[in-house]
């Protein structure tokens, strides 16, 4: 990051306890935006990278040493008084008891109850990105029999957010695969999106749903719909448009071949990361991305990953997910 940007660069950490609650702490009244709840960190000085600023702001802060961390989201927002870049990042492997050092309040808050406390505006997007996995599973329908399978593979995989792409099934066949798949995913916890394509989409009760890109420059507004909203995109239009109507989340590709579409034109990593520096929403890659794949990705700027084949395989080591 360029440390001549007008922007208050800002080292931040989301962490996360062994029983998956995120800390927060109350800043100060007279602090900026003071009295409202946030993401511990500070700012990066000069001579350090996000890292270093992350460990020693948290050291100061909560009286904890950050053992790693991992890239979970850049933020740039502007106030009326104050331009901030939060560079974001995830924290899970750290030692010591997290106390307020500097007489700040603090808590351990389960991660659907993020929403029920006040955080700056700017804090918004890194909600949604500590809300989601690192993972998200495209469900296809190429081959009818295998959907259920399919389906159960990526739920042992313990994979928690999936999409619906039943582009070849028809009415019925939607309505007797779903009538199976939906309690499949809540016993295992997970979330299932339909894809805006599948027939009669937006009256399937599902616990959200999947814009087409299509689909989604079509939509002026986010309106009444319910649960998760994500899009596909492929370019840095969509994406903004994605981020203007109030998605959750966006798919972007393709960044690699992939098998199916081995002479496609590809993004890659370069181009996908300066796309989503442009836009405050979490991004998953999709596109011939595997698994070891995973750092990359996230130093890239992006959630997770998104796929079809990726999460097929019984060999996995889903520990991120």
């Amino acid at each position: 990051m360029n440390l001549e940007t007008p922007f208050l660069h800002v080292a931040v950490g989301v962490i996360k306890n062994s029983e998956n609650r995120i800390l927060i702490a109350k800043r100060a009244d007279k602090a900026h935006q003071g009295g409202l709840w946030e993401f511990s960190g500070g700012k990066v000085e000069a001579d350090e990278n996000v890292f270093e600023a992350l460990k020693r702001e948290l050291a100061e802060e909560l009286a904890i040493t950050i053992n790693s961390a991992n890239p979970l989201i850049q933020i740039r927002h502007h106030y009326q008084d104050l331009s901030v870049l939060l560079d974001v990042w995830e924290v899970t492997d750290f030692t010591g008891t997290a106390h307020g050092k500097e007489g700040q309040p603090i808590k351990w808050v389960a991660l659907e109850n993020l929403a029920d406390y006040q955080f700056p505006a700017a804090n918004k997007a890194i909600i949604k990105a500590a809300q989601l996995p690192r993972c998200y599973a495209i469900l296809d329908d190429a081959n009818k029999t295998a959907l259920l399978p399919n389906l159960q593979k990526i739920l042992n995989n313990r994979v928690k957010l999936i999409q619906a792409r039943l582009k070849n099934l028809d009415a019925v066949e939607v309505e007797q695969f779903l009538a199976q798949a939906l309690p499949l995913c809540k016993q295992h916890q997970a979330k299932l999106l339909i894809n805006s394509g599948v027939i009669h989409a937006a009256k399937i009760k599902a616990d959200g749903l999947h814009l087409t890109s299509a689909d989604l420059m079509k939509l002026e507004k986010r309106s009444a719909i319910q649960g998760l909203l994500a899009a596909s995109c492929h370019n840095l239009q969509q994406l903004q448009h994605a981020e203007k109507i109030g998605v959750d989340f966006a798919v972007l590709a393709p960044i690699l071949p992939t098998l199916t579409h081995p002479n496609a034109k590809t993004l890659g990593w370069q181009l996908m990361s300066e796309l989503i520096e442009q836009v405050n929403i979490p991004v998953f890659a999709l596109g011939g991305i595997v698994m070891n794949d995973m750092p990359q990705v996230q130093f890239s700027g992006a959630q997770g990953i998104a796929g079809i084949r990726a999460f097929l395989t019984t060999e996995l080591k889903l520990d991120v997910i």
